[in-house]
């Protein structure tokens, strides 16, 4: 019988939740930095000072709420499973009949259009919250490199300025949290040049192994129609957590559709 790693989600959500105050942690960190130690007082020195500081606290406040409003509807929202009373009649890789049955009682679960299990939102991303997990990276990633820009001329004068200014406690939490906004922005640029390549071939992370078998993807609709998959078809609202009502009416998925019998494979991996 095969290893069922999906008995372990329980462990993975406990270290969602410590993960969640990590994250909250290091925006909280970040934006004592930038808001309270260095961009605010800078707001009162006048000149281009003062416009600088205007224009970082308005781009940072700005990304910052799209980034918490992303975030936490990734968490909220629920990915989305497979009806209960659906069962494939043959697994495509194995080919052992009703793969599924018993899997229940196992503590499994059926995500749809499943990607990975994400520890840092508490949470599976399937098909009715992977827009939003996108969108969280894609802000994350405009606000770490907002912040390492802000920050990099206090970066190098740790290296080139003898007298420093301000207390150690704020010295110290500068350089953290350039070095921590500055890692985090290379690392979620690669993971977001990933999905973006996965979201242009209407595929997942798990699919994107089945494709090195199979190298025709007859999923694959089209760049254009592939991304509307995820983000819809207004573009007024390709870069909210959030869909338009035409594109609910068009995408039966996001209504909590349940297919009564089973569904057509061609169907099911269309949303």
């Amino acid at each position: 019988m095969a290893w069922n790693v999906f008995k372990f989600c329980t462990a993975l959500r406990a270290l969602g939740s410590i993960m969640i105050v990590l994250v909250l942690g290091i925006i909280g960190v970040t934006y004592y930095v930038i808001v309270v130690a260095n961009y605010g007082p800078a707001l009162f020195h006048g000149g281009l000072d003062s416009f600088v500081a205007l224009l970082v606290l308005v781009l940072f406040h700005s990304l910052l709420v799209m980034l918490l409003w992303s975030y936490f509807t990734t968490v909220l929202t629920d990915p989305g499973g497979v009806p209960p009373n659906w069962r494939p009649s043959i697994d495509e890789e194995s080919g052992d009949a009703d793969p599924l049955v018993g899997l229940a009682h196992e503590g499994g679960r059926c995500i749809l259009k499943m990607d990975h299990h994400c520890v840092w939102v508490v949470n599976c991303v399937g098909a009715l919250n992977y827009k939003y997990f996108l969108l969280f990276l894609f802000y994350t990633f405009l606000v770490t490199t907002l912040v390492t820009s802000s920050l990099l001329l206090q970066f190098l004068s740790f290296f080139t300025v003898d007298e420093k200014n301000g207390t150690p406690e704020t010295l110290v939490a500068t350089f953290v949290t350039f070095v921590l906004n500055l890692s985090f922005a290379l690392s979620i640029m690669g993971f977001l040049i990933m999905h973006i390549s996965l979201v242009l071939g209407n595929t997942t992370t798990i699919e994107a192994f089945e494709k090195k078998s199979n190298p025709k993807w007859h999923y694959d609709l089209g760049r254009r129609k592939n991304f509307e998959q995820v983000f819809g078809t207004d573009k007024r609202y390709w870069f909210i957590p959030a869909y338009s009502e035409e594109d609910l009416e068009c995408m039966p998925v996001l209504q909590g559709f349940e297919y009564p019998t089973r569904p057509d494979l061609d169907e099911l991996q269309q949303f």
